[in-house]
């Protein structure tokens, strides 16, 4: 046998070695060759792959570095590759893989990895271009099709991904890492069953699959199976104690349920794994913010701490992070802070100001287009933003009036639905749109949406109910930028020129409440058509009300009671004797829990028995509400934060109200509508007369039935008002001439 022959078998040795996984002859092979020959570039590789393969990727980066350097034989280029990634360079993985892809185009191995670097470095559309590659030089390629399906999802394009993982799956079944994508994707386009389904497979596959364990809980918890999906979360811990999106997603399911102190200690150890996670820094921010207080909780504390943390977040976010810092704007927002009656403009202003400053980053290093210009003759065009386009609290107070009745020869109305559910609400607002565009999408394909329009005002109903409507309205994508009441409160933020709300609802010193400026329309601010009333007389029996007792409906959600107020409710019952107050209780029933043992504290140190005059029911479909609210004998409005929809609701049913006037927009729903009817004096001034209203009421039957007579007799004032309306074509005409 002749020298080239022997080495010939010396390579053939080292590379079956490899194959069969006897990884440590592998490499004694090599270092025997490279003694006799140190440059040899084929014995080369085949250390570094073995060094690779055993993790040692240190030490395999020189020998491969080498052999890439002298050998032109295929894979010398995927193998170094796969060693930079490895050690977190990704960038120099793509220049060595282009290089490889180059000199061997139907290496689909090396395509697919190519990909994968790309994705890397968040280049998924050039990563989607090159898994595309891999796929038509291999249509079996199971990888390639996975990765590709990764890629998508980045890009938002979620229901294009699913196509991929199926694929995958139909290739390779037992490949765990495909059922658990597939299952992300399901989750995002909120097919939660299919979701759950593909992530049980995964865990069935693959048990100690953390990743496939959190994304379980993420299911469930979107689907509101709390408890489950807290299991799910410290299952993948005992796991894995190193996962730190475990941590924090096990933190916001206790913040969700109100358990704030657990919440924080979890965010605080999922930072202890990875100290530079965005995500999780916003997330203990936002974490003293409580969901629903404790009878005893100091409000003054948490708002200390969560100033303390507004700054060290702002201080946090350097220059050095502000790159990655955007993927955290709006996860979470400060939202529950307006479910706490003070005020919160300077809280908001600071939180406003750090959105503004990381978005304008995040915008200055986008390659958009110029705006362009748009001819000043035209109708005045009027964008709208919204998670809402939908059956919805926001779309039934506000949005629905500006899409009937805006003058189509004025104004011209362009929908951003931000959202993916549809409805009869969903169709009517695209019929009235010139311009609708729906779905999910990444952040800068909305932005490019916004700004194609060229919009003289955009408008922004609900700021602080979604990440995404945030993350844009952080940013000036028109010369006039508006919010409105969908979401109570101010914004906080500098690209928000002006606020719209209603003159009725705000008082005399409403401006200081506001970091922008603030427009109140005449009357109720809206265009209200009266909702349609189908009501189902209540079993009251099987409910378990008491029909004899007098009925006082609390329809508030968990967070707007505050625990100050809840005396009203001893004092109510002390005054009247037998009685029903009766609350629902929410999706998330560990809330309503919350209330309930409050409630129950505060019975008990009055030496009342809260089990004969409280009661939680199921929440009810519309038919069963609207039964209720006919058979009630008052509704009690939530003190601090009122109910606007729920207001109109129980005028259109004749039944009577009493709520406590606020001092802040949030406040004053009720307050407004009864006002608006000419039954100023169901307005309290303060909770003793709130008191003794709901008692008067209640009590005097003679005086209950004139209210509900002057309610149906006035109700027609709520509804079909233009001048609301025509006040807001008045301030659209002149915003748009702002330069």
């Amino acid at each position: 046998m002749g020298k080239a022959e022997r080495r010939q078998k010396h390579l053939d040795d080292g590379w079956r070695a490899i194959e069969r996984n006897d990884l440590g002859r592998a490499e004694e092979l090599a270092r025997i060759a490279l003694e006799k020959t140190p440059g040899d570039a084929d014995f080369l590789r085949i250390l570094g792959t073995t060094l690779l393969i055993q993790g040692r990727c240190s030490e395999a980066l020189a020998p491969l570095q080498s052999a890439f350097g002298k050998a032109r034989g295929k894979g010398a280029g995927y193998h170094l590759g796969h060693c930079h990634l490895a050690l977190g360079d990704p960038q120099s993985a793509i220049a060595v893989l282009e290089r490889e892809v180059k000199a061997f185009p139907d290496f689909a191995e090396a395509h697919n990895l190519l990909g994968v670097a790309l994705a890397e470095r968040f280049r998924y559309e050039e990563a989607r271009r090159v898994f595309t590659s891999a796929i038509e030089r291999n249509p079996r390629f199971s990888e390639a099709y996975n990765n590709m399906g990764n890629a998508l999802i980045k890009l938002e394009r979620v229901e294009d991904a699913i196509p991929y993982f199926i694929k995958t799956i139909e290739l390779q079944s037992q490949f765990a890492p495909a059922h658990n994508n597939l299952g992300i994707a399901y989750r995002q386009v909120k097919r939660l069953d299919k979701a759950i389904a593909c992530h049980q497979q995964a865990i069935a596959l693959a048990p100690d699959y953390t990743d496939a364990h959190t994304n379980l809980g993420l299911d469930y918890q979107e689907a509101d199976r709390i408890e489950e999906a807290i299991e799910c979360y410290r299952g993948a811990i005992g796991i894995n104690p190193d996962c730190a999106e475990a941590h924090a997603s096990l933190g916001t399911a206790y913040q969700e349920i109100g358990k704030s102190e657990e919440a924080i200690a979890c965010y605080e150890k999922a930072l202890a794994i990875k100290p530079d996670d965005a995500e999780s820094r916003w997330l203990l921010a936002m974490s003293p913010i409580p969901v629903v207080r404790g009878a005893t909780d100091d409000l003054a504390h948490f708002r200390s701490a969560f100033s303390r943390r507004l700054s060290e977040l702002d201080q946090w976010v350097d220059s050095t992070r502000l790159a990655e810092a955007f993927k955290a704007v709006g996860v979470p927002t400060p939202f529950y802070l307006a479910y706490q009656e003070e005020d919160n403009r300077d809280l908001l202003g600071r939180h406003g100001a750090l959105c503004a400053r990381i978005m304008a980053d995040w915008y200055a290093h986008q390659n958009f287009a110029p705006p362009k210009t748009r001819n000043s003759k035209e109708v005045i065009r009027v964008g709208v933003v919204s998670r809402h386009f939908q059956s919805h609290s926001v779309w039934n107070a506000l949005v629905k009036g500006w899409f009937d009745q805006l003058d189509r020869e004025r104004f011209s109305l362009h929908a951003f639905y931000t959202g993916f559910d549809e409805d009869v609400e969903t169709l009517f607002a695209r019929a009235h749109a010139a311009h609708f565009e729906q779905g999910r999408r990444p952040l800068q394909q909305w932005v490019e949406a916004i700004t194609g329009q060229r919009l003289d005002v955009l408008i922004y109903p609900e700021i602080g109910m979604d990440p995404i409507t945030v993350r844009l309205a952080s940013l000036r994508l028109a010369r006039v930028q508006v919010a409105a009441w969908g979401h109570p409160e101010t914004t906080g933020l500098p690209t928000i020129d002006y606020y719209l709300s209603a003159e009725d609802l705000e008082p005399a010193s409403a401006q200081d409440n506001y970091t922008e400026k603030l427009v109140a329309l005449p009357h109720l601010g809206c265009y209200y058509k009266p909702p349609q009333v189908i009501a189902a007389p209540p079993d009251l029996n099987s409910l378990g009300i008491d029909p004899g007792s007098p009925l006082l409906l609390c329809p508030g959600v968990p967070f707007k009671y505050a625990p100050q107020y809840d005396r009203v409710f001893t004092e109510i019952a002390r005054r009247i004797g037998r009685c029903q107050f009766v609350f629902f209780i929410h999706k998330t029933h560990q809330l309503s829990e919350k209330l309930r043992q409050r409630l129950e504290v505060v019975f008990a140190q009055n030496q009342m028995d809260i089990s004969k005059c409280v009661t939680f029911i199921p929440w009810q479909q519309w038919a069963g509400f609207y039964g209720l609210l006919k058979r009630a004998d008052v509704v009690l409005d939530t003190i601090g934060f009122s109910g606007f929809n729920t207001a109109v609701q129980a005028v259109e049913c004749g039944a009577p109200i009493v709520t406590r006037e606020g001092r802040f927009l949030r406040g004053r729903f009720a307050s407004g509508i009864l006002k608006r009817l000419g039954l100023q004096e169901l307005v309290a001034e303060s909770e003793d007369e709130y008191v003794a209203l709901a008692v008067k009421l209640v009590q005097d039957s003679e005086y209950r039935e004139r209210v509900r007579g002057r309610i149906e007799a006035s109700r027609h004032l709520l509804f079909d008002d233009p001048a609301p309306i025509r006040a807001l074509e008045d301030f659209l005409v002149a915003a748009s001439s702002r330069s």
